[in-house]
């Protein structure tokens, strides 16, 4: 099974700007050998921020996006069958204890059940990963961080992660920004023109206005940056905005014309 990783060791800091304290409080968890749990609404910049975070430390990261089908030795590793026989593969997780990296395990509720068992060691004290099919225990090193998200809107009892987990972790919840951070964050994104990137803020907010009611997921800042890269591209602002921020977030007709009616308003 292919997993979605990635390593990154980046020289230039992402752009990110922060929401509170968040970058002093990962900061300090990194340099305590604390893991964090990020919390937060699709599309909110938690992985972005991990990202901002791992180059403001100068660590590797490795980036894993949890589904359902990620099992314990897809994050630890397998023997695998080659030319020369059977050898040991890591996993993304034990890769990153050798290395001393940080790895982001994102949504973390989507993974199996028996993932929980292998991250236990490694948020306490121990701060060790048993590898039983090598007869290895792994020390993490200090520059080793775990960093895990989900976003608790999809939380149920069937995917939700349990209290004792939870209160392995620091944690802090992020939200989309205010008005003036998140206009900061398009014109950053994109550089698209001062007025426009309000008007596209605006139009975010009036359709986060219909949440809970019409619709299961937000207008997230994500989408919000796909809007305006298409409009600084030239594009008709209209049908990019029915692109990046209305067929995205419904399949149903009479709610995709409702959220039209939104833009027509918003936009004029």
């Amino acid at each position: 099974m292919q997993i979605d990783t990635q390593q990154t060791a980046q020289h230039e800091l992402p752009f990110y700007r922060p929401q509170g304290n968040e970058i002093a409080l990962f900061e300090r968890a990194w340099a305590n050998q604390l893991p964090v749990l990020i919390k937060g609404p699709t599309g909110c910049g938690k992985t972005r921020f991990v990202q901002y975070m791992a180059a403001r430390l100068g660590r590797p990261l490795y980036t894993v996006a949890c589904h359902d089908d990620l099992t314990a030795a897809d994050l630890v590793g397998r023997h695998l069958i080659g030319e020369s026989g059977t050898y040991w593969c890591d996993g993304p997780l034990t890769r990153a204890v050798r290395e001393g990296a940080i790895c982001y395990l994102d949504e973390v509720v989507e993974a199996r059940k028996d993932t929980t068992v292998v991250l236990h060691p490694l948020t306490d004290d121990r701060r060790i990963l048993p590898l039983e099919r090598t007869g290895e225990t792994l020390q993490a090193p200090p520059g080793f961080m775990l960093v895990v998200s989900y976003n608790p809107g999809y939380q149920n009892l069937l995917k939700g992660m349990k209290p004792s987990t939870r209160q392995r972790f620091l944690a802090m919840s992020f939200d989309f920004p205010g008005p003036e951070l998140e206009l900061e964050v398009l014109l950053g994104e994109t550089g698209i023109d001062q007025a426009q990137g309000e008007r596209l803020v605006r139009l975010a907010n009036a359709l986060r206005a219909l949440k809970d009611h019409d619709l299961e997921e937000a207008a997230s800042t994500r989408l919000l940056v796909y809007a305006a890269t298409l409009i600084k591209d030239g594009f008709d602002v209209r049908d990019a905005c029915r692109a990046a921020m209305v067929e995205p977030l419904s399949d149903d007709d009479e709610t995709l014309a409702a959220l039209m009616e939104v833009i027509d308003a918003t936009l004029g």
